[in-house]
């Protein structure tokens, strides 16, 4: 079994570092091998946190991410992700659920059809002050609360509001998946659902995919990202709506 999750969180890494969508390889199998779902949910947060650290280091050492234009966001999506893991323990999520996989389909639209979605900058239709906090914040918020696609929505708010082009908005993506998932790591590992086993040598895989994942992003560029985003955000859509 463990050699099993090993391959599973290499290929979860992978696909994460390139489109985001790593949970949804990695959870189902996880509940598949009879862990309990509040297990599985933590222990996937926990190797999935590291993949995301892997690319997000190695899109920096290349010089893709710059941190001090990105940190207020940072910060805007802890603030967020602690407000939506609070608020959802005291509302239902139904409606939210129902919702998602339709935005999740007009984002998949986007980037088919976005002459934005490229290897080129374009002009910015938001300050980046309001950028942190209505994006970093506002996502940071959805991820606490519920999850699914924030990396597709992190990639969209940065080519279609940021201009940014493929590359630069899949790796700076990559820093506020991790603050938000690391802030509700916290509380997982607060809790004691982590089964270590399996998340450390999933971590472990994780790693190793999302470098190479990276890697291919940095090297193709668009020609990577954008059939990448619009498969993995069409199948999030698709499982959202044959779950319900």
């Amino acid at each position: 079994m463990l050699a099993l999750l090993a391959i599973v969180g290499f290929t979860a890494g992978f696909v994460s570092s390139i489109a985001g969508a790593g949970g949804m390889i990695a959870l189902p199998v996880l509940l598949t091998v009879g862990m309990p779902p509040l297990n599985a949910l933590a222990t996937n947060k926990f190797q999935s946190v590291f993949g995301t650290l892997s690319s997000t280091i190695n899109y920096f050492r290349k010089g893709h991410i710059d941190f001090s234009r990105l940190y207020p966001a940072m910060l805007w999506s802890g603030v967020g992700a602690v407000a939506g893991t609070l608020t959802v323990q005291n509302i239902n999520t139904q409606l939210l659920q129902s919702l998602i996989p339709y935005l999740l389909i007009v984002i998949a639209l986007y980037f088919w059809i976005s002459p934005r979605a490229d290897d080129h900058d374009s002009h910015a239709r938001l300050a980046s002050g309001t950028f942190n906090w209505s994006v970093g914040g506002g996502i940071g918020f959805y991820g606490g609360f519920f999850g699914p696609g924030i990396g597709s929505f992190f990639a969209f708010a940065f080519t279609s509001l940021l201009g940014y082009n493929m590359r630069r908005a899949t790796a700076n993506t990559k820093p506020l998946v991790l603050v938000t998932n690391a802030t509700s790591l916290v509380i997982f590992l607060w809790g004691g659902h982590v089964i270590w086993s399996a998340a450390l040598i999933m971590a472990l895989t994780q790693i190793m995919g999302a470098r190479i994942g990276s890697n291919m992003v940095i090297k193709r560029g668009a020609a990577l990202v954008r059939p990448a985003i619009i498969i993995a955000t069409i199948a999030m859509a698709i499982k959202l709506l044959v779950s319900d």
